[in-house]
């Protein structure tokens, strides 16, 4: 898919339902996180960037709501005030609660959703869906959203509503990432600095999908929390996990059982490699950088235990293979890899790595790349 892809789509696939043309449009990105995995909830600092492929949102006025979408050819009414079903619909109502909780009056509308993010990927489809969401239908009623309010309705639909237990990494680049750069975004205080990064991130996907709402996830999050608890308790934290410093980590570790210690240990050693990382970017220091990535994935696999085989695979073939670092992005138990590649080998290294992966797994590899992208914008209605 082209880029405009999503945005065509969509407004394809609402005129053909509902047999008019949308009102409005929006589109939002995807993303990765280049370093900083489990530290937004945390209070820690990320590293992400914004990936070209969007997910597109076209919408008009209506009475009641009603919503389309073009990966799974689904279209229907939708109830905002209907409990969460394991639906992609809960997101769109998700939005429409958030942005009613907000004083945004909103009476119905028909939207046609359509994007080329992989969904279950760990590529931040949902915030994709419910930033471009949030922008058409606050503008729809007659609202300007600025990117820190979009980013705050996005994450309490996905948080509060549809009972996601993510952070706010993924709605934060995908309303204000800005092209060529990645975003350093310090969550315990809300500072934020645009890092100048030109470079094509290459994504391999693993195969696996994952369902963050339930299990794994929340599962890792409430086992944070309760290692933050006793460690405030004990005196050693005084504020989020994140801020304990590195050269406390040993007395931690031994005040904890060691599922605890790991989980610990983890977001301690990526929050200093989120810092070395930035500061790698800003040195033109790529092998710095690629080496920074495989030691944030030796952790998720080994500290958090978020990984997988098939990501384990991919990321030991690309190094095996020259890649300069590669990773898990994401929340993990699935989702896509990425890789810093060197120029003129990317074939070369993709190949081999693809070779691996179908020879284990028995199906193929999918993989492309993308440079830093823009943020969540309102979009002029294709022809």
């Amino acid at each position: 898919m082209t880029i405009s892809s999503p945005l065509r789509l969509a407004t394809s696939l609402f005129t053909a339902t509902y047999a008019t043309r949308p009102a409005l449009a929006a589109s939002a990105p995807g993303r990765v996180n280049l370093i900083g995995e489990h530290l937004d909830y945390n209070g820690g600092p990320v590293l992400p960037m914004a990936v070209r492929r969007r997910t597109a949102v076209v919408a008009a006025p209506a009475a009641g709501w009603w919503a389309a979408s073009s990966r799974d050819s689904s279209a229907g009414p939708f109830d905002p005030e209907a409990a969460p079903s394991g639906r992609w619909t809960d997101y769109l109502a998700g939005v429409v609660r958030t942005l009613r909780g907000g004083g945004v009056a909103l009476a119905g509308a028909q939207l046609a959703v359509a994007s080329d993010v992989p969904a279950a990927t760990g590529l931040a489809s949902s915030a994709a869906l419910t930033l471009a969401a949030a922008r058409v239908l606050a503008r729809l009623s007659g609202r300007r959203l600025g990117a820190a309010a979009l980013a705050e309705i996005a994450y309490h639909a996905e948080h509060d509503e549809v009972g996601i237990r993510c952070g706010r990494t993924d709605q934060v680049i995908g309303a204000h990432a800005r092209v060529d750069t990645a975003l350093l975004y310090e969550t315990g205080t809300g500072e934020m600095r645009h890092l100048p990064f030109r470079l094509p991130v290459h994504v391999l996907e693993t195969g696996v999908r994952h369902t963050m709402a339930v299990g794994a996830l929340n599962e890792r999050r409430a086992e944070c929390e309760a290692a933050a608890v006793t460690l405030t308790g004990q005196g050693l934290l005084e504020g989020p996990l994140a801020s304990l410093p590195p050269d406390r980590l040993g007395e931690a570790e031994v005040l904890l059982p060691a599922p605890l210690a790991r989980r610990v240990r983890h977001v301690v050693t990526e929050t200093a490699r989120v810092h070395a990382a930035a500061a790698c970017i800003e040195a033109d220091d790529l092998a710095g950088l690629g080496r920074i990535l495989a030691e944030g994935h030796a952790s998720l696999r080994r500290d958090f235990e978020s990984s997988c085989a098939e990501a384990d695979l991919l990321v030991e073939t690309l190094l095996h293979h020259g890649a300069h670092g590669a990773r898990l992005t994401g929340a993990g138990w699935g989702g896509a890899v990425l890789a810093l590649l060197p120029a003129g080998r990317e074939r070369e290294i993709l190949r081999r790595t693809r070779t691996m992966y179908e020879a284990a797994f028995g199906r193929a590899l999918t993989a492309w790349q993308s440079r830093p992208a823009g943020h969540a914008r309102l979009e002029e209605i294709p022809d």
